[in-house]
């Protein structure tokens, strides 16, 4: 089965229009805490939201499931949008999940987040996979005969480490990076082997590992010139000529 990985330098809002169809979208957005991500400034808290409406809109409706993962302190506001959109349409279904993690920022004045909230966009005739991401029951490891064979599907609220500065999978080069294992459950939720994955906002490409170990193809989309090169140079794009924006591909 061939799959093919491509990579646009470029805006999401200005990139998403030109795009086609996807079975599952990603998005890690930037959480406007103010950081410079190597010379590019971060999308300003005045606006977020507005912003985050216009990226979510325009991946909905290219994507059969659309998966959002944002900082908890947009909680409310992300939430009360989603489910006042999710209001106009009759066929998209809004899940929420939660990821958990261990090693949390050290928090002195009060207690720090130890979680990171997910959510689902589904249009009701996406089908979902629930089979690909089953893991061990308490029953399983626990010796008790009346276990399920093949595990259980997991619960909405998922644990996996945070990758922290020395960990295996970690890329130096960027301040954040999620957890292949919860990517990999997500797509695997989403997909089957050869189906199509957006990944927006690509930063480490942690969405490319993850697609090109189990067979589906990636449409990567990151602006930051410096994180495209290194994506690229690990995952050995060619970049190819275009009269409009900077692209790689395998």
């Amino acid at each position: 089965m061939r799959v093919n990985h491509n990579l646009i330098q470029g805006n999401v809002l200005e990139v998403l229009p030109t795009l086609g169809h996807f079975e599952c979208g990603f998005l890690d957005p930037p959480d406007a805490l103010g950081l410079k991500l190597n010379g590019y400034k971060e999308v300003p808290k005045k606006g977020y939201i507005d912003w985050l409406e216009q990226v979510l809109e325009r991946t909905i409706a290219r994507c059969d499931i659309t998966w959002l993962s944002y900082n908890s302190k947009w909680d409310l506001a992300v939430k009360h949008w989603a489910y006042g959109y999710g209001q106009t349409f009759n066929d998209l279904e809004i899940k929420p999940f939660v990821w958990h993690f261990t090693f949390g920022q050290n928090c002195t004045t009060d207690c720090g987040p130890g979680h990171r909230p997910i959510l689902r966009f589904r249009h009701k005739d996406a089908p979902l996979y629930p089979e690909h991401i089953k893991v061990p029951s308490w029953r399983q490891l626990n010796g008790d005969k009346r276990a399920a064979p093949g595990g259980r599907v997991p619960l909405d609220a998922w644990a996996f480490p945070r990758i922290v500065g020395n960990a295996k999978e970690r890329r130096p080069w960027h301040p954040t990076q999620h957890p292949e294992g919860l990517i990999e459950r997500v797509i695997r939720l989403s997909t089957r082997e050869g189906d199509e994955v957006l990944d927006l906002f690509s930063g480490t490409g942690t969405v490319i590992r993850v697609c090109k170990r189990i067979d589906r193809s990636t449409t990567s989309v990151e602006l930051n010139n410096f994180y495209c090169a290194n994506i690229a140079e690990e995952h050995g794009l060619h970049r190819t000529p275009e009269a409009s924006r900077t692209v790689w591909q395998d």
